[in-house]
Protein backbone atom coordinates (compact mmCIF):
# COMPACT_ATOMS: atom_id res chain seq x y z
CA UNK A 1 0.00 0.00 0.00
CA UNK A 2 1.04 3.36 -0.94
CA UNK A 3 1.69 5.81 2.19
CA UNK A 4 -0.48 8.23 0.71
CA UNK A 5 -3.56 6.54 0.72
CA UNK A 6 -2.79 5.48 4.90
CA UNK A 7 -4.47 8.62 5.86
CA UNK A 8 -7.37 7.90 3.89
CA UNK A 9 -7.98 4.36 4.84
CA UNK A 10 -7.26 5.92 8.27
CA UNK A 11 -10.11 7.57 8.75
CA UNK A 12 -12.43 5.30 6.89
CA UNK A 13 -11.19 3.06 9.21
CA UNK A 14 -12.05 5.15 11.96
CA UNK A 15 -16.01 6.15 10.59
CA UNK A 16 -16.34 2.20 10.25
CA UNK A 17 -15.50 2.00 14.11
CA UNK A 18 -17.48 4.81 14.93
CA UNK A 19 -20.36 3.46 12.79
CA UNK A 20 -20.15 -0.30 14.86
CA UNK A 21 -19.95 1.48 18.37
CA UNK A 22 -22.82 3.36 17.61
CA UNK A 23 -24.79 0.62 16.35
CA UNK A 24 -23.63 -1.45 19.31
CA UNK A 25 -24.33 0.97 22.56
CA UNK A 26 -28.07 2.29 20.60
CA UNK A 27 -29.80 5.48 20.20
CA UNK A 28 -30.24 6.08 23.90
CA UNK A 29 -28.03 9.03 23.75
CA UNK A 30 -28.55 10.15 19.96
CA UNK A 31 -30.93 13.16 20.70
CA UNK A 32 -29.97 14.73 24.18
CA UNK A 33 -32.60 17.77 25.45
CA UNK A 34 -31.16 19.16 29.35
CA UNK A 35 -32.65 21.07 31.78
CA UNK A 36 -30.74 23.66 33.63
CA UNK A 37 -30.15 21.71 36.35
CA UNK A 38 -29.16 17.90 34.59
CA UNK A 39 -26.04 19.99 33.27
CA UNK A 40 -22.72 18.69 34.46
CA UNK A 41 -20.33 20.37 32.16
CA UNK A 42 -20.39 23.65 30.18
CA UNK A 43 -23.68 24.53 28.59
CA UNK A 44 -23.68 25.58 25.32
CA UNK A 45 -25.97 27.39 23.18
CA UNK A 46 -27.09 25.64 20.07
CA UNK A 47 -27.37 27.45 16.53
CA UNK A 48 -30.43 28.17 13.98
CA UNK A 49 -29.68 26.24 10.87
CA UNK A 50 -28.70 29.26 8.74
CA UNK A 51 -26.35 30.50 11.65
CA UNK A 52 -24.48 26.48 11.24
CA UNK A 53 -24.18 27.60 7.90
CA UNK A 54 -21.88 29.89 8.25
CA UNK A 55 -20.16 28.93 11.59
CA UNK A 56 -19.16 25.67 9.28
CA UNK A 57 -17.73 28.13 6.72
CA UNK A 58 -15.53 29.82 9.47
CA UNK A 59 -14.98 27.08 11.58
CA UNK A 60 -11.41 26.98 10.39
CA UNK A 61 -10.50 30.31 11.30
CA UNK A 62 -11.77 29.71 14.36
CA UNK A 63 -9.71 26.60 15.33
CA UNK A 64 -6.77 28.63 13.43
CA UNK A 65 -7.03 31.28 16.50
CA UNK A 66 -7.66 28.42 19.09
CA UNK A 67 -4.09 27.30 18.07
CA UNK A 68 -2.17 30.02 18.35
CA UNK A 69 -3.50 30.82 22.12
CA UNK A 70 -0.47 30.37 24.66
CA UNK A 71 -2.62 30.94 27.88
CA UNK A 72 -5.44 28.93 28.22
CA UNK A 73 -8.07 28.15 31.14
CA UNK A 74 -10.36 25.17 31.55
CA UNK A 75 -12.84 26.20 30.24
CA UNK A 76 -11.05 26.81 26.82
CA UNK A 77 -9.72 23.68 27.16
CA UNK A 78 -13.20 22.06 27.68
CA UNK A 79 -15.21 23.69 24.88
CA UNK A 80 -11.93 22.99 22.24
CA UNK A 81 -12.07 19.12 23.72
CA UNK A 82 -15.96 19.09 23.35
CA UNK A 83 -15.93 20.69 19.82
CA UNK A 84 -13.12 18.22 18.44
CA UNK A 85 -14.45 15.31 19.68
CA UNK A 86 -18.49 15.86 18.14
CA UNK A 87 -16.64 16.95 14.78
CA UNK A 88 -15.25 13.56 15.06
CA UNK A 89 -18.28 11.41 15.78
CA UNK A 90 -19.98 13.77 13.23
CA UNK A 91 -17.82 12.40 10.48
CA UNK A 92 -15.48 15.60 10.08
CA UNK A 93 -19.10 17.10 8.57
CA UNK A 94 -18.36 15.12 5.15
CA UNK A 95 -21.95 13.09 5.31
CA UNK A 96 -24.24 14.50 2.72
CA UNK A 97 -26.90 16.49 4.17
CA UNK A 98 -25.00 17.02 7.86
CA UNK A 99 -25.84 20.55 8.29
CA UNK A 100 -28.43 21.42 6.06
CA UNK A 101 -30.66 18.53 5.97
CA UNK A 102 -32.97 18.21 9.34
CA UNK A 103 -33.64 14.54 8.46
CA UNK A 104 -29.84 13.69 8.28
CA UNK A 105 -28.95 11.07 11.45
CA UNK A 106 -25.70 13.60 11.66
CA UNK A 107 -27.92 17.04 12.05
CA UNK A 108 -27.80 17.66 15.07
CA UNK A 109 -24.40 16.38 16.29
CA UNK A 110 -23.36 19.01 13.86
CA UNK A 111 -25.72 21.16 15.78
CA UNK A 112 -23.28 20.41 18.72
CA UNK A 113 -19.83 20.91 17.93
CA UNK A 114 -20.69 24.41 15.38
CA UNK A 115 -22.31 25.45 18.29
CA UNK A 116 -19.00 24.05 20.61
CA UNK A 117 -17.02 26.32 18.02
CA UNK A 118 -18.98 29.81 18.13
CA UNK A 119 -19.17 29.34 22.50
CA UNK A 120 -15.14 28.37 22.14
CA UNK A 121 -15.08 32.13 19.77
CA UNK A 122 -17.30 33.73 22.38
CA UNK A 123 -14.85 32.64 25.34
CA UNK A 124 -11.81 34.11 23.53
CA UNK A 125 -13.31 37.15 22.61
CA UNK A 126 -13.48 37.35 26.71
CA UNK A 127 -10.08 36.00 27.67
CA UNK A 128 -7.60 36.02 24.41
CA UNK A 129 -4.55 38.45 24.47
CA UNK A 130 -5.24 38.84 20.37
CA UNK A 131 -7.93 40.39 20.59
CA UNK A 132 -7.92 42.13 17.48
CA UNK A 133 -7.99 39.06 15.18
CA UNK A 134 -10.62 37.78 17.64
CA UNK A 135 -13.03 40.90 16.92
CA UNK A 136 -12.11 41.01 13.50
CA UNK A 137 -13.48 37.53 12.83
CA UNK A 138 -16.31 37.77 15.31
CA UNK A 139 -16.91 41.29 12.90
CA UNK A 140 -16.41 39.06 9.43
CA UNK A 141 -19.42 36.47 11.21
CA UNK A 142 -21.57 38.79 12.12
CA UNK A 143 -21.51 40.74 8.93
CA UNK A 144 -22.00 37.13 7.09
CA UNK A 145 -25.09 35.73 9.34
CA UNK A 146 -27.13 39.60 8.51
CA UNK A 147 -26.40 39.24 5.33
CA UNK A 148 -27.92 35.72 4.90
CA UNK A 149 -30.59 36.34 7.38
CA UNK A 150 -29.12 33.42 8.98
CA UNK A 151 -30.87 33.56 12.60
CA UNK A 152 -34.39 33.20 11.02
CA UNK A 153 -33.75 29.69 9.95
CA UNK A 154 -34.75 27.28 12.17
CA UNK A 155 -35.01 23.37 12.79
CA UNK A 156 -36.09 21.45 15.91
CA UNK A 157 -32.13 21.40 17.08
CA UNK A 158 -31.91 25.05 17.34
CA UNK A 159 -33.61 25.33 20.95
CA UNK A 160 -31.08 22.89 21.96
CA UNK A 161 -28.79 23.22 24.79
CA UNK A 162 -25.42 21.41 24.80
CA UNK A 163 -23.13 20.12 27.54
CA UNK A 164 -19.47 19.46 27.62
CA UNK A 165 -19.95 16.40 29.79
CA UNK A 166 -22.34 14.67 27.22
CA UNK A 167 -21.46 13.41 23.69
CA UNK A 168 -24.48 13.83 20.87
CA UNK A 169 -23.96 10.70 18.46
CA UNK A 170 -25.18 10.62 15.19
CA UNK A 171 -28.59 8.75 15.25
CA UNK A 172 -26.50 5.11 13.71
CA UNK A 173 -29.55 3.46 13.24
CA UNK A 174 -31.03 6.43 10.75
CA UNK A 175 -29.14 5.99 8.30
CA UNK A 176 -31.00 3.10 6.21
CA UNK A 177 -33.72 5.61 6.13
CA UNK A 178 -31.81 8.52 5.15
CA UNK A 179 -30.77 8.23 1.21
CA UNK A 180 -27.87 10.46 1.14
CA UNK A 181 -26.11 8.91 4.64
CA UNK A 182 -26.84 5.53 3.06
CA UNK A 183 -25.22 6.12 0.05
CA UNK A 184 -21.95 7.81 1.36
CA UNK A 185 -21.71 4.31 3.73
CA UNK A 186 -22.44 2.36 0.36
CA UNK A 187 -19.30 3.86 -1.17
CA UNK A 188 -17.28 3.51 1.39
CA UNK A 189 -17.96 -0.04 1.84
CA UNK A 190 -17.44 -0.64 -2.06
CA UNK A 191 -13.92 1.32 -1.13
CA UNK A 192 -12.93 -0.88 0.90
CA UNK A 193 -14.29 -3.83 -0.92
CA UNK A 194 -12.33 -2.45 -3.78
CA UNK A 195 -9.07 -2.07 -1.63
CA UNK A 196 -9.07 -5.58 -0.26
CA UNK A 197 -9.35 -7.01 -4.01
CA UNK A 198 -6.38 -4.32 -4.89
CA UNK A 199 -4.62 -5.32 -2.20
CA UNK A 200 -4.99 -9.31 -2.07
CA UNK A 201 -4.41 -9.37 -5.90
CA UNK A 202 -0.82 -7.59 -5.15
CA UNK A 203 0.10 -10.13 -2.49
CA UNK A 204 -1.00 -13.13 -4.97
CA UNK A 205 1.41 -11.87 -7.76
CA UNK A 206 5.09 -13.52 -7.27
CA UNK A 207 7.84 -11.57 -6.80
CA UNK A 208 9.95 -11.91 -10.16
CA UNK A 209 12.82 -9.27 -8.83
CA UNK A 210 14.72 -12.46 -8.51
Amino acid sequence: MQARHAPALARAALVLALAVTGFATGEAEAHRRFNPEEIKGIPIASLSHGQMAVIADYRSDIMKLAAQERQVDDTFVRLLNYGNIQYTYCLWGLVPGTLADEESPFNECAHAYLSAARELLFHMRETSANKEAVEDLVSRIDADMVRRESSFVLCQYSADTFDTASVVRPVWSDIPKHLPSLAAFSGLGLAFAAAGMVLGKGRSQPDNRD
